[in-house]
Order: C-alpha cells, then structure tokens, then sequence
C-alpha cells in the first residue's frame, strides 16, 4: 500500500533583491507532497503518479505546463522534472526539441558526446608562446591574434571541497557548473578568486591554461577534444601559447559533458536543433531514493523482519508561482483575463447606477440567485460611472459581467459579457443564472 504525505505551508527564504512579483518573494505558499516506499519500483509508480497529477492540475489551471528534465541541486535524488510554463517573463532558459519529446532547462540540458579526435601529427603546429599585453578576454584574443573563438581554450580555476581543479570548454562556450558539479562529485564548488589563480598558475586572471600546470587535475568538455593547434593561455603574464594540442602539450584528467547548452545546438536524442524559450518554474517532482530517510535512520521491515530505509519521492507546487503564471498568459492590455477554474470570483454584477432603486433591486435579486446556485459572485454597488465599474472589472478579470441598465431591465433582459472574448449576450432575466451556470460549468 502507498504512503505519503500532502501539506500547504508558508514558506520562506532570504532573498537579497525579492523580483518578478509573485514568482521570487520573500515569502511563499508551496504545496509539499512526500511518497514513502518499500522498493525502487513502488517509488516509481509513486513518481509517476504524481508527475501526471500535477500535470493535469495544471492543465486545470489553465496553463500548459511543459515537463523538462532538470538538475536536483541541493535536495538531492536521481531523477527530477520541473514543470515549466513559457513565457517570456521566465527566468529560466528552456531547451526543447520540436521533433521529439526532449525537454531540459539549461542546468541540465546534454550535449553530444563526441569522440576525441586522434590528431595527426603532422598537423600539430610549433606550439609558440606570444605576448598579449593586457588580452584577457576571448573577445581580446580573437580580435588580437585573429583567430576564431572555437579555436581558443578557456580555462577556469575552481576549488572543489576546497581543492583546485582545472575546467577547459571552446572559447565560444561557457562552463556549466552544475555539470561540472555533478561530474566532479563534490559537496561545494566555487570560482577561486584573484588570489588564489595567482597562487596555483604563477600568473594574473585571464592568462591561465593547461600546459605545464602540474599537481592540478584537469576536467575538459568533449569539445576540447576536437580542438587542433588551440590558443591557451600561458600561465605566464601578459601571454598566450598558439598551437597547443591535446596529448603533446597538456594531458585531461577526464573528459565530460561541461558546457551550457545554447538554443540550435543538437537535440541529444534525434540531433534536430533545439529551440530555447523563457519559461516560469510551477513545480518539480524528485526521486529522493534514501538520502534522507537513511540519515534520519527513517526504517521499515520488510516481509523477511529485516529493517529497511523508506524510499522517498518529494513533489512541489508552487502556489503563488502558479498563480503568477496563470496571469501571465491570460491577459490583455485591459487586466487579468482569469480562467473560470481558478478565478476569485466568476461573475461580476455591475449596475450601472447605484442611486437607481430599481436598478439596486434587481441586482440584489440577481446575486441571490447566483449565490443560490453555487456561483462565485460579487455585487459592485459603489457609488462610480459605470465606465470606472467597467475597467475595474477588466483589471481585476472576472470571467463574466452582468451589466443591468435602465433600458434592459425594461425589457427585461441583463447583459451576460465574457470577458475573454468580450461577447456580450442580451438575456431574459429568468435565463440569465442558468445560462451563466453552464458557462462556468463549461470553464
């Protein structure tokens, strides 16, 4: 039988510089789900199970939130999925594949392994060391030695549990350091500062690489394995090599996917170029394994009496990120276009003069009825013009607005108007709750 867990909690962070309004705050409402499992593959159904619950939750919510793989970072597990809403406002990059089911943000994203390449050696260069004065960037170099930046090696210290390593990607790459990370297996990984670099390559910032630097391990992107006569830096001030090549002048501790995958580089599945879009995180779902119920010593015996650690899943929703991203793709240049699933209210019942008795009657009577019949609704009878009553009620998004007139409540009728369509329907007023009720039901 499936255990677990399900709470909705405040939670909170500290965030230097709250942004993006609801998404990035320093308060949060998060919906927490915890699964508790017997085997490996009790803890994949459990996955599963929820992966697609929270798929149609948010389909219910009137978003389509896409599954890319991603990277568990501090919480741990093998496997994890964020659901992802794109948008243009998102704060993380999407890479998808428009020919097959291939989805990742871009911590996780893959490259294509490539195999590295036997140079011959007759088309290994002298490597020549030459003065760069003050050349720093790939973008100094290019222009001073005028040479392409996929033939430049870029070269980083880091300290990985404290210790230094070396991480090599092309020129025109950047350094993932999530992969790298994960390749390296270790607890904490920084950039070593000014200090340090001088300390380990006996030169400033910007003139480090990879030949002659000993009793440091060096980690390099597969790229670099296809890289013949590289310019790299010397760990000499002021000066680079030319020529350098892979075996002859500097040797890899290991080669790894390390580079931060860009939009139209090669799906890892089927090679077609990947597309990349903005999108706005709404959840994730992890494979915790036994990282926390083994160190809570969190046990259970098995059908043989042997005690066991509890196989744990962890699913989230971001309540306010959700709502966020509900607004961000339902409006307009008037306000909040709200689906009828999530909306505050469905109905809005705006009379278009308060002072009218008759007017104030048939609103209160019409608001009853709806309150009767389950609807969500609110009355505006304050004392405004109706056009003030009318751009509140597009801002703030109800789904449908009655609208009663003097003219109209003398034949009877009230305005139904849909406010993502802006269709407006002259109803009896003995249709008008019925009618409404079936578009809410309808969503």
């Amino acid at each position: 039988k499936r255990r677990g867990s399900c709470l909705l909690q405040n939670k909170y962070r500290d965030e230097i510089r709250p942004r993006f309004g609801l998404m990035r705050g320093r308060e949060f409402i998060m919906k927490d789900m915890y699964s508790f499992d017997r085997s490996d593959k009790a803890l994949d159904e459990s996955y599963w199970a929820a992966f697609h619950a929270y798929a149609r939750i948010f389909k219910r919510c009137g978003v389509v939130a896409r599954p890319v793989e991603a990277d568990s970072g501090a919480i741990g597990g093998d496997v994890t999925h964020e659901f992802m809403v794109l948008a243009d406002s998102g704060e993380d990059l999407v890479l998808y594949c428009p020919q097959c089911d291939y989805a990742a943000n871009q911590e996780r994203a893959a490259g294509l392994e490539v195999e590295i390449k036997d140079i011959d050696q007759t088309a290994m260069a002298e490597l020549t060391e030459v003065a760069t004065p003050n050349i720093k960037t790939i973008e100094q170099i290019t222009s001073f030695l005028q040479v392409d930046a996929a033939k430049c090696i870029k070269a980083l210290v880091y300290l990985a549990d404290g210790k230094p390593i070396l991480a090599l990607v092309r020129g025109d790459h950047n350094l993932n350091e999530v992969k790298l990370q994960r390749t390296l297996g270790c607890q904490t990984l920084e950039l070593a500062d000014d200090e340090a670099i001088y300390e380990i390559t006996n030169a400033p910032v910007g003139f480090t690489g990879p030949v002659g630097l000993r009793n440091v391990p060096i980690y390099a992107d597969y790229q670099i394995g296809q890289i013949e006569n590289a310019v790299v830096g010397a760990n000499k001030e002021d000066h680079h090599l030319k020529n350098a090549n892979l075996g002859r002048d500097y040797q890899v501790t290991a080669f790894a996917d390390l580079r931060e995958i860009e939009p139209q580089d090669p799906c890892p599945r089927c090679k077609t170029p990947l597309v990349g879009a903005r999108g706005i995180e709404v959840g994730q779902v992890f494979k915790l394994g036994t990282k926390y119920s083994g160190a809570l010593n969190a046990t259970f015996l098995d059908e043989s009496g042997r005690e066991s650690p509890l196989i744990m899943g962890c699913y989230g929703i971001g309540v306010g990120r959700t709502v966020a991203a509900v607004i961000e793709k339902n409006h307009d240049e008037n306000g909040i276009i709200w689906p009828f699933s999530v909306a505050p209210y469905h109905v809005v019942i705006v009379p278009i003069s308060s002072k009218d008795e008759k007017l104030a009657a048939a609103a209160a009577q019409i608001y009853e009825e709806l309150q009767a019949a389950g609807i969500e609704v609110v009355l505006d009878d304050r004392d405004e013009r109706a056009g003030v009553k009318f751009n509140d009620a597009d801002l703030i998004g109800f789904p449908i607005r009655i609208t009663i007139g003097a003219r109209s409540l003398e034949k009877g009728e009230m305005e139904v108007t849909l406010r993502r369509t802006k269709e407006t329907t002259n109803l009896p007023i003995a249709r008008v709750v019925e009618h409404v009720a079936k578009l809410v039901k309808d969503g």
